[in-house]
């Protein structure tokens, strides 16, 4: 399998990037945009399987992050959903992609809903993976699973976030009780997933300005986000995944389900946030049929 790596140069920073597979094979490329804001490419990496089906599939890892340039000194309100969108275009003409699919898991479908609005010409087929709508369905899903959780844990979680002391070992572990439920299921979790934990906690700029300390804690400047009215602007064939166990729960999803028009949506049974990893074989093939669509053919 041919593989590619390099960087495209973006406002004096480079974007690291991967393509797997032919760009000039003749069938429509996927590009996978990966979540956080802050995260890396390496946990929706078992996405480069669909390269398989003969179409190439581009990873790259979003600016501030993995091996991207980092800017741990740029203020928070340089992390703006504009930038990204823009480094987002930027590397579709850096390869000089014309037609083509776009894939984003949890930011990243939010990501991928944004650039979708702005109804780009290349644009054929969006996949939204385990995101919300909006952040305050996403906030509102999270307290209400924060509510199952062991009453002890509860507590360690409100205590540390009162205290402004999320930072501290008992409320990572508190925190990760609910990962072990919502966000991946695995144990152990998937190598490909640690090392995306890992690069957070060793460069969490990103995350902390536009997310907040935890996935369930959102206190960054995405805090009310909401892309609900705008949805109707997406043009394009559009498939919507997420898990039973998810924390983007079916409330947090519905919005895309009723407001994009070309629209079809798969469950997956026994996954929480990483149906990629979690469930991967049926994943992919999800994702295959989807892209499969005659129409879709270049």
């Amino acid at each position: 399998m041919q593989v590619r790596e390099g960087y495209a140069d973006f406002r004096g920073h480079r974007t690291w990037f991967r393509v797997t597979g032919d760009l000039n094979s003749g069938r429509l490329p996927l590009i996978v945009a990966h979540g956080g804001p802050g995260c890396t490419h390496d946990y929706v990496d078992s996405f480069k399987d669909l390269a398989s089906t003969g179409r190439a599939v581009v990873h790259y890892d979003q600016l501030g992050n993995g091996r991207s340039t980092h800017l741990r000194d740029a203020a928070s309100d340089f992390w703006t959903v504009e930038l990204f969108l823009a480094e987002l275009n930027n590397l579709v003409a850096h390869l000089g992609i014309r037609d083509y699919a776009l894939l984003g898991q949890s930011w990243g479908g939010m990501l991928g809903a944004e650039h979708a609005v702005r109804q780009p010409a290349g644009l054929k087929a969006l996949i939204i993976a385990n995101s919300p709508a909006s952040m305050d369905l996403w906030c509102e899903a999270a307290h209400e699973l924060r509510q199952a959780l062991p009453a002890e844990v509860q507590a360690t979680l409100l205590q540390h976030e009162n205290a402004g002391t999320t930072d501290s070992a008992e409320y990572r572990a508190a925190s990760d009780v609910f990962y072990a439920r919502h966000v991946c299921r695995l144990d152990p979790v998937p190598d490909d997933v640690a090392r995306t934990y890992a690069a957070i906690d060793d460069d969490p700029t990103v995350y902390h300005a536009m997310n907040g300390p935890t996935e369930f804690h959102v206190i960054g400047s995405m805090r009310h986000w909401s892309i609900i009215d705008r949805l109707s602007r997406i043009q394009v064939p559009t498939l919507l995944i997420s898990g039973r166990y998810d924390e983007a729960t079916p409330a947090t999803v519905q919005p895309f389900a009723d407001g994009i028009a070309d629209v079809r949506w798969q469950i997956f049974e026994q996954s929480s946030h990483m149906p990629h990893v979690e469930e991967r074989e049926a994943c992919m093939a999800c994702v295959a049929a989807f892209l499969e669509q005659p129409q879709l053919e270049t």
